[in-house]
């Protein structure tokens, strides 16, 4: 029962009389005060018991209604991202396609989408749980992609409808003589540089996640995220660079010369094939006209390099790098074969250019798939599916005189060009056809004038792999040493055979397989076909393998099922070098191993495309 306390000190019960206080009176002297009575430590226990069961139940109560909170942000983020999904799956059906109408429709539902879930995961409650044990990872990862979907979506995606817009079917930025209008791309350059900047902090930040800390069903999600940030961000680097770079370089500031390289693949280099002719393009105004051709017969090799080499060049390339025209690709960098090509074209025609362009027959024959079949002057039909076997098979055959082997390829390489030039093909296909062809190492471009030079040298377009940003990248390239055309007849493989991701040295095995196939009467073809090195038997293959380990990686070896394959070891910009020579009889097998370290959780390997492998294998710890 409780009680209330009366002026008097006494304890009056609610409602009754006063009790009666026999304690002694104040002025009693001779009485003792009598103490006080207290609670008892059990009614204390039970008073503190009591707070504290409070507290629990408040804070229990706190605790439902963050959790209850927190799962009600959770399922709208959930429904938003799903939202996103499915209007992110629209988008790049419109970009595939290049359609505009789609695309801008898409748009808005996609930035509704992703507004809601940055809108959900970025309150203040979800923000303080995130330092939470456990619980503060799942949240802060689930935030961060929200976050880099929003911005995306808003600040970087539109400009995509840009680059839709600019493609189309072509007709708003090419004219029916195949002239192409830079202004739309000028225009467009500064909104797509800023979506691209936009885009590739957004990937960084998802990129960034542990997911190792992850519970199992958000790893997949976030990992899907970051690959398709990775995908929108690379995309757009791409237009803004194009955007960029392409007016100048197709004349919008003054005409441009461009000495082009036709790389030949049935001779295999480290850039995808010898040096087989070499033609001088015009660009002016967007407009391209051919200006001159040159068969490397009338290049012939001179005495000294026409650049000095530095010893490590020589070591692994041999003086014929800078000797011979065919041989200025062996090196693995292409702004330095297009130093010395074109070196070797001022020097023996005349006249400076402004870059040097390199593409071999299946990059060429992409584009032709999109222009459709041309026919030569000598009458010859040409398309998609028989320009490999004709230039790389059936011309030598046909035309054992070199000499008229070159002319025929000449007048190949004029038509074809003609075609280009004068508007044949579809643009959003010729578009993604030599991009594609970029990507696998076929087209390098290589610029004069250093500020496109700086931006051409982080791609692979511009394939510097000495000089450029791929300190990290390894490297496995072909180079022929049979002095015939036999590489039409070799297939070569290259995967990430095994990824250790864990442990203080990660590290991956590389597989390089080889396969010699040619006919049975091979012995029986024209010595420029089998060759005239004298190094193996006539109908033989000999192919020197050069291994690039990473910047200061430790040397590796290849390896086969016998055992390290000696060769000769160099250092060159600051790479383990091992150069190995590889022989196969007709039908022929070979497999080579070798290590490289996993940095950053990820490998990448360039190599030399050939007619059945693009010129690069990557592979990414989970």
């Amino acid at each position: 029962m409780s009680t209330h306390v009366d002026d008097g000190g006494g304890a009056t019960p609610p409602g009754g009389s006063p009790e009666v206080d026999d304690r002694p009176a104040p002025d009693a002297p001779d009485a003792a005060p009598a103490p006080v009575p207290g609670p008892s430590r059990a009614a204390r226990r039970r008073r503190v018991a009591g707070r504290v069961v409070v507290v629990l139940v408040v804070l229990l109560a706190v605790v439902l209604l963050v959790a209850g909170w927190l799962t009600f942000r959770a399922v709208q983020t959930v429904d938003a991202l799903t939202d996103a999904k499915g209007a992110v799956t629209d988008v790049r059906q419109a970009l595939d396609e290049g359609d505009t109408a789609t695309l801008d429709a898409a748009l808005p539902r996609i930035q509704d989408a992703t507004a809601r879930a940055h809108a959900a995961s970025s309150d203040p409650v979800w923000r303080a749980a995130q330092v939470l044990p456990r619980l503060g990872p799942q949240l802060a990862a689930v935030s961060t992609v929200a976050a880099a979907l929003d911005v995306v979506s808003r600040d970087a995606l539109p400009a995509a409808t840009t680059v839709t817009d600019l493609l189309g079917d072509g007709a708003s930025v090419r004219d029916a003589d195949g002239r192409v209008d830079l202004e739309p791309f000028v225009a467009a350059a500064p909104a797509l540089v800023d979506a691209a900047a936009v885009a590739r902090e957004a990937a960084d930040d998802v990129a960034a996640i542990d997911t190792s800390v992850l519970v199992g069903p958000l790893v997949s999600p976030v990992q899907e995220a970051s690959e398709g940030l990775a995908e929108v961000a690379g995309a757009l680097d791409a237009g803004a660079q194009v955007a960029t770079l392409l007016p100048p370089m197709l004349g919008s500031q003054g005409p441009r010369t461009y000495l082009v390289a036709a790389l030949n693949s049935a001779e295999l280099r480290t850039a995808g094939g010898i040096v087989g002719s070499l033609a001088v393009i015009r660009a002016d105004g967007g407009a391209l006209s051919l200006v001159d051709q040159r068969s490397t017969d009338e290049l012939k090799g001179i005495p000294e390099p026409i650049l000095p080499l530095t010893p490590e060049e020589v070591a692994v390339n041999g003086a014929g790098l800078g000797r011979y025209v065919q041989n200025a690709v062996m090196t693995p960098d292409f702004p330095r074969s297009a130093e010395l090509l074109a070196a070797r074209w001022a020097r023996d025609v005349g006249g400076t250019v402004d870059g040097v362009v390199a593409t071999d027959p299946v990059a060429v024959a992409a584009l032709l798939r999109e222009v459709g079949p041309v026919t030569e002057p000598g009458g010859a039909v040409l398309d998609a599916d028989t320009l490999l076997a004709t230039l790389l098979h059936d011309a030598y055959l046909r035309y054992p005189d070199l000499r008229a082997a070159d002319d025929f390829f000449a007048n190949v390489a004029a038509t074809i060009f003609g075609a280009l030039g004068s508007g044949g093909g579809d643009v959003r296909g010729l578009v993604e056809a030599a991009a594609q062809a970029g990507e696998e190492g076929r087209i390098r471009v290589w610029s004069a004038h250093p500020d496109e030079q700086e931006a051409l040298a982080a791609t692979t377009v511009g394939a510097a792999f000495l000089t450029g940003p791929f300190e990290d990248a390894a490297g496995v390239f072909l180079n022929d040493a049979t002095a015939g055309k036999l590489d039409y007849y070799l297939r070569s493989t290259l995967t990430v055979e095994e990824l250790r991701c864990t442990g203080p040295d990660p590290s991956a095995t590389v597989r390089l397989d080889l396969a010699f196939d040619p006919p049975a009467d091979v012995a029986s073809f024209p010595e420029n076909v089998t060759g005239t090195s004298g190094l193996v038997p006539v109908g033989s293959i000999g192919t020197s393998i050069t291994l690039y380990g990473p910047v200061d990686a430790p040397p590796q070896g290849l390896v086969t099922d016998e055992g390290i394959v000696g060769g000769t070891s160099a250092t060159v910009a600051g790479r383990p070098v091992t150069v190995v020579g590889s022989r196969l009889d007709p039908g022929g097998r070979a497999t080579y191993r070798f290590e490289v370290p996993v940095r950053d959780g990820r490998v990448d390997v360039w190599t030399t495309p050939t007619l059945t492998s693009p010129g690069s294998v990557a592979a990414t710890c989970p």
